[in-house]
């Protein structure tokens, strides 16, 4: 198992961090990305899959940190997010994405600016995009309408955007991944949307520390969660626990193009 989308980064995790990943590995996953959501994260990122390269890493800007960015700096905040996919390390290209809770301070004009950037890079670098959209489906949409996706493709991570609109973005190259919503009792598009993905283009993810699946649904997510994140989704579509694991760990390992492999024991 690979979790596709995990923050094991930030701070929620400073405490326990080490646990946190034993417990993932003793659950049985094989790897994880954990994608930076700003300029501070990146340089610590990078450092990760050099100690264990089941630890891969992305470089992006989340559409909802911006408001906390001068706009003016966003170039220059874009040039060095290049220089830093230049080292080879990052497997991807994000968190980037379009918020419509966040455009109230950063209109959308800004974060389709920042989203162009982030697309340029990843054609650059031939990395794919890690996609967040929430409540923004229709602009982005539109957005995919006038641009051509990175030959490595997209992945829409927790996707939201229902049933009705797999299609058209999967024309458009999009992969799909669901987290902890999908185990929830009340989970209705989600769960509409998840049997109507394509068995080739599906991911599982935990975005830990948040969406926590059921039942630790309350507590602070982690990777080792995945078990139940992937339990749900085979009880919604109606398929084996371990078959669909199976799938959508292949499926993360041609999507992100790293093996998740453990180092080697020093002898």
């Amino acid at each position: 198992m690979i979790d596709s989308h995990c923050h094991l980064d930030v701070p929620r995790f400073d405490v326990d961090r080490a646990l946190a990943l034993e417990r993932a590995f003793g659950a049985g996953l094989q790897g994880m990305v954990i994608p930076a959501i700003g300029p501070q994260a990146w340089e610590p990122l990078l450092r990760w899959p050099a100690r264990d390269a089941r630890l891969q890493v992305a470089l992006g800007i989340h559409p909802q940190l911006l408001p906390e960015l001068p706009e003016s700096e966003d170039d220059v905040h874009l040039e060095r997010l290049d220089g830093l996919l230049g080292q080879g390390v990052a497997c991807a290209v994000g968190e980037c994405g379009l918020d419509g809770a966040a455009s109230a301070r950063a209109p959308l004009e800004r974060q389709l600016r920042v989203l162009d950037g982030h697309l340029r890079l990843a054609h650059k670098h031939r990395l794919p995009l890690l996609l967040h959209c929430q409540k923004a489906h229709p602009a982005l949409e539109g957005w995919l309408e006038r641009v051509r996706l990175p030959a490595a493709g997209a992945v829409l991570h927790s996707y939201s955007g229902g049933a009705e609109r797999v299609s058209n973005y999967r024309a458009h190259g999009c992969w799909f991944s669901f987290a902890g919503p999908i185990s929830w009792p009340e989970a209705r598009r989600p769960v509409e949307a998840l049997r109507a993905v394509p068995q080739d283009c599906l991911l599982a993810e935990t975005d830990a520390p948040d969406q926590t699946p059921a039942p630790y649904r309350g507590q602070r997510s982690e990777p080792a969660f995945l078990l139940q994140v992937l339990d749900a989704m085979a009880r919604q579509r109606g398929e084996d626990r371990a078959e669909l694991a199976e799938r959508v760990t292949d499926n993360s390992r041609r999507f992100f193009g790293r093996p998740f492999a453990p180092a080697p024991a020093l002898r």
